[in-house]
């Protein structure tokens, strides 16, 4: 007999497989003990599972957008280190990032006084409430604001109105693709206010640097006084992290520009003064691929 065809013939049913053409030949399966919900929105495959190792799991058309186990990584991190980089961020906005996961983190900082967010899919608020409230829990702070609407229409009209902009997006192969390209970010540049700073997805440079140094290059002809890539691990995302472009109107975001009040460190699970330094240090080959 073939050991490759007992192998396969094998593998345990009952695990969800994380299988997608944006990250060919690998996948990342958990054992999953039930589905919770399932549905179609008017956008995408909406689908929550009750994993047996993770917690609770919510995916788009198949991919995994929050674990219960390891979402502290993504949600601090995408939050944090922009709004450390700012003196005194007053005004936020998030694209995307529905789940609530990162205006949780965002409005931790007292000197906020709003955050809007603006997510296509009004599906995805709606189940983050029932099977997520430690992430829907933001919904409920009289600073915050939610509009179902699309991103990049969204920001046509706004000058001069943020302080920080985070682009809590899936990848650019599903409703997402218009937060992918120049446009989207010049427009994101004109909406922030002087000094103002910008996060975005930016994928894994293990499996997507050759588009991570195309975007790279066309951000940096936008006109950002910085524009700074962090890298970040985060098990249940392709290939164990997942990285963020940070782009600044001022300079460099590599130093935080404020202190860690206590009271907010005791909230944190992942970043901390160490981390957001930590997250800029990345190996030779993406500073090679990226000119750093």
């Amino acid at each position: 007999f073939s050991f490759s065809t007992m192998a396969l013939d094998q593998l345990p049913k009952g695990w969800f497989s994380e299988v997608n053409a944006f990250w060919p030949g690998q996948a990342m399966s958990l054992d999953v003990e039930e589905v919770l919900f399932e549905a179609k929105s008017d956008f995408q495959e909406v689908k929550v599972y009750r994993t047996k190792a993770w917690g609770t799991m919510f995916t788009l058309d198949g991919c995994i957008q929050v674990c219960d186990k390891d979402e502290c990584s993504y949600h601090e991190n995408i939050a944090h280190i922009p709004l450390f980089s700012h003196p005194d961020p007053k005004n936020v906005l998030i694209i995307g990032g529905g789940d609530g996961g990162a205006m949780r983190e965002v409005l931790k900082h007292k000197s906020v006084e709003s955050v809007t967010i603006c997510d296509v899919d009004k599906m995805v608020p709606e189940i983050s409430r029932k099977y997520f409230p430690k992430l829907a829990c933001a919904f409920d702070d009289p600073r915050s604001e939610v509009i179902i609407g699309d991103g990049f229409a969204f920001l046509e009209d706004k000058a001069d109105r943020y302080d920080v902009i985070i682009v809590d997006s899936s990848d650019p192969d599903g409703p997402a693709s218009t937060l992918f390209g120049e446009e989207f970010f010049t427009r994101c540049k004109n909406a922030l206010r002087e000094g103002g700073t910008l996060v975005t997805q930016a994928e894994n440079i293990w499996i997507h640097l050759e588009l991570i140094a195309s975007m790279k290059k066309f951000i940096e002809g936008i006109g950002w006084a910085t524009v700074e890539y962090a890298s970040i691990g985060i098990p249940s995302y392709p290939s164990g992290g997942i990285g963020f472009f940070v782009c600044s109107k001022r300079g460099s975001c590599k130093e935080m520009m404020r202190p860690l009040a206590p009271d907010m460190r005791d909230t944190l699970n992942y970043y901390d003064e160490d981390m957001h330094k930590a997250a800029f240090c990345v190996p030779r080959f993406v500073k090679k691929a990226l000119g750093l």
